[in-house]
């Protein structure tokens, strides 16, 4: 399969009156880090809330006008549903979308409000994969597939363009990645005009398909996916990406679940961006290992579609593996005044009390004493390691459940 750069040029030029030109936002306190300018691509900002209206519509524009007619089908956790509902509407096509139980409640109620037709099988993306598949063989509905053909690679590319065009001088590209859509159209765009700028894939440990293919040569599937970010879980590459991924990425790495949750909340804090796990990916690969790319740096936000509940979860994930949340238990005297004196030692060391809850009863609690279940909310490792300090001086019998 070979792309080339002026068939990326016309699938922008289809795109230039139905995506926006998402902005380049300088972040200085990631720039700290690095050691130079970085800079974040805001595609969770775009239409739809990711990069997949580009590659969508770039692919349902040059259906025929039968083939439109018979409808279209994909199969996606979200993002890539909410851009095929929303590029078929656009392009007069009736759209149905497969999505895997569990997917996010805020991204099936967008791709419905599209004017999708939303059905649910299997519980990951490539059991929806075959679902559609069966679909589109009963019905002659076109499938669209989120990442293996190269009209949605051309699509994506696009991002690429853009990136150059608003970073001239940039060294380094950081993308999120799962079946390596986006990673492969903007690899092929950057290639084709900055051959010497470095692009590099980011995929969660628990979902990372394409170091294992690389190596062997070939898409490899998983045997198990397991990640919070589900726009990237995606357990083996597709055909068309890898192809190009193998030819012009530099490296694809991974980051753990930890660092995902920590990159998402310190978007929230410091660049006041909304970004979906997946979304958060490239900042997380800064964050663990900032020394390693060069500047300027460009990382893409590519979603912003979260459930508001999982939000809540990893927000509490991300402090808690930044050293801001503390969960505690701790015995004190079943006494009156007691609970309170425990509270007035938190309070000296400035420890917020988030919730707090009694046991009088258990195996092993002494009939004079009571465990205190805390939930901490603290400034940082340092002042952690203070509130447990101040505690043990105290004397207070405490433990420190597994999270």
């Amino acid at each position: 399969m070979d792309l080339t750069l002026d068939e990326v040029k016309a699938a922008r030029e289809l795109l230039n009156d139905v995506v926006r030109p998402t902005p380049l936002e300088d972040s200085r306190w990631l720039g700290g880090k690095v050691g130079g300018p970085v800079y974040l691509k805001c595609e969770n900002l775009q239409r739809a809330g990711s990069f997949k209206i580009r590659g969508a519509y770039v692919r349902i524009a040059r259906l025929t006008a039968e083939e439109r007619r018979l409808g279209v089908v994909a199969a996606s956790a979200g993002n890539h549903a909410q851009g095929v509902a929303l590029a078929a509407s656009m392009l007069d096509a009736r759209a149905t979308v497969f999505m895997p139980e569990g997917a996010a409640i805020v991204k099936e109620r967008a791709t419905q409000a599209y004017g999708a037709d939303v059905r649910f099988a299997g519980s990951t993306v490539d059991e929806a994969l075959l679902a559609a598949r069966a679909f589109a063989a009963e019905t002659g509905a076109v499938f669209i597939h989120p990442f293996d053909h190269p009209d949605i690679v051309a699509g994506q590319a696009s991002v690429g363009i853009e990136i150059l065009e608003q970073c001239p001088d940039v060294r380094t590209i950081m993308v999120g990645t799962g079946g390596g859509g986006l990673l492969a159209g903007i690899s092929l765009a950057v290639h084709h005009i900055r051959p010497d700028v470095r692009v590099v894939g980011v995929q969660a440990e628990g979902a990372a398909a394409y170091p294992a293919s690389l190596k062997a040569g070939a898409p490899v599937s998983l045997e198990r996916l397991s990640t919070m970010a589900d726009g990237i879980a995606v357990g083996r590459p597709g055909e068309v990406p890898f192809e190009i991924i193998q030819q012009y990425v530099d490296s694809v790495v991974t980051v753990s679940e930890e660092g995902l949750s920590r990159a998402l909340v310190s978007l929230l804090e410091r660049a006041k961006q909304v970004v979906e796990p997946a979304g958060a990916a490239a900042v997380a690969a800064l964050l663990e290992n900032a020394g390693a790319y060069q500047p300027p740096v460009v990382a893409v936000l590519s979603g912003g579609n979260i459930d508001p509940l999982l939000l809540m979860r990893v927000i509490r994930h991300g402090m808690a593996a930044a050293g801001r949340y503390l969960s505690i238990r701790v015995r004190v005297p079943d006494a009156p005044g007691a609970l309170a004196q425990l509270l007035g030692e938190l309070a000296s060391v400035d420890a917020n009390v988030l919730d707090v809850v009694h046991e009088r009863t258990g195996a092993s609690l002494p009939i004079d004493q009571v465990e205190v279940s805390l939930q901490l909310e603290t400034r940082g490792p340092e002042h952690r390691a203070r509130v447990l300090a101040r505690l043990r001086q105290a004397d207070y019998p405490l433990s420190i459940p597994e999270s």
